[in-house]
């Protein structure tokens, strides 16, 4: 049986760490309400980015110039994997999810006979997965949302990936990132990103297709995308770490709260063992006591 101070410093141990829990649940709530403010205002403009350069493609075989961007290589033998997980920990399955999905990814992509390579966005993913996949980590990025996530650290990730794209190091790039539903639903999400997928304007439903409207484009389309291509690869980088930072947030809060019901849970046992205890110990000490009198 555990002695009384035991009892007493396990359950001071455990009311420090629910104090500490709670404040991360409270930290992380205040974060999440900035967080998908930003997710929110973001969308919008990740779509319409999108919107415009599948309108670009529709007309991809009237093109002069070729755009490596929007039509690939004419190779799939080495896919690049873009996965985006957080610096930090203590934030439930948010990470191991998106690691799982890679995984998944990388073995399928191997099946096919495809070169793997990855490219780690966060420190956590990078950690999990170069244990078992060291050696196809060619580039890794951290610290890219502290202490605050800005377009221009999504920059410095989108130049260093065109550059390995025009070096030829791949020839399909897909990124992988939970999509931020609400703070207790995450939805890993795989997008690939190079060469864009311009499918969905065929996959519009009539009713839509007619109320379409019709853009014209000044100069031409070549020059267009050549400037839009790589700014879209960025928008739908930056989007996604926005997903990411705010299915972080949510899946932390959630973490954090769900660890403080158990401190709880755990304190109230512990304060039943230790009231049990000590009353085994009152009275074990009155009967040694009448036992003595009576003695004498």
């Amino acid at each position: 049986m555990a002695t009384l101070k035991a009892l007493r410093d396990r359950r001071k141990s455990v009311l420090s760490t629910q104090k500490i829990t709670l404040a991360m649940k409270m930290v992380a709530g205040a974060k999440l309400r900035r967080a998908q403010e930003h997710v929110e205002a973001g969308r919008p403009y990740a779509h319409l980015m999108g919107q415009i350069v599948r309108d670009l493609a529709a007309n991809i075989q009237a093109l002069e110039s070729r755009q490596p961007l929007l039509t690939g290589t004419g190779r799939t033998d080495t896919h690049l994997i873009l996965v985006a997980t957080s610096d930090r920990g203590l934030c439930g399955p948010f990470n191991s999810s998106i690691v799982r999905q890679a995984r998944k990814m990388i073995a399928s992509s191997q099946e096919q006979g495809q070169t793997v390579k990855l490219f780690c966005i966060g420190r956590k993913g990078k950690d999990m997965l170069t244990r078992e996949y060291g050696s196809l980590i060619i580039e890794s990025f951290t610290e890219i949302g502290h202490p605050r996530l800005r377009f221009s650290g999504t920059q410095r990730i989108t130049d260093s990936l065109i550059k390995m794209f025009e070096d030829g190091i791949f020839d399909i790039c897909t990124l992988i990132y939970n999509h931020f539903k609400s703070a207790l639903t995450q939805e890993v999400t795989t997008q690939q990103i190079i060469p864009i997928q311009a499918e969905a304007l065929e996959a519009q439903p009539p009713k839509t297709q007619a109320l379409k409207a019709i853009f014209g484009y000044e100069p031409t389309e070549e020059t267009i995308l050549s400037q839009i291509l790589p700014q879209n690869v960025a928008v739908q980088i930056y989007n996604a770490l926005l997903e990411n930072a705010a299915s972080e947030q949510g899946a932390r809060m959630t973490a954090m709260d769900s660890a403080s019901r158990n401190a709880g849970d755990m304190i109230r046992k512990l304060t039943l063992s230790y009231n049990r205890t000590r009353q085994a110990h009152i009275t074990r000490e009155l009967i040694e006591i009448i036992s003595g009198a009576e003695a004498l």
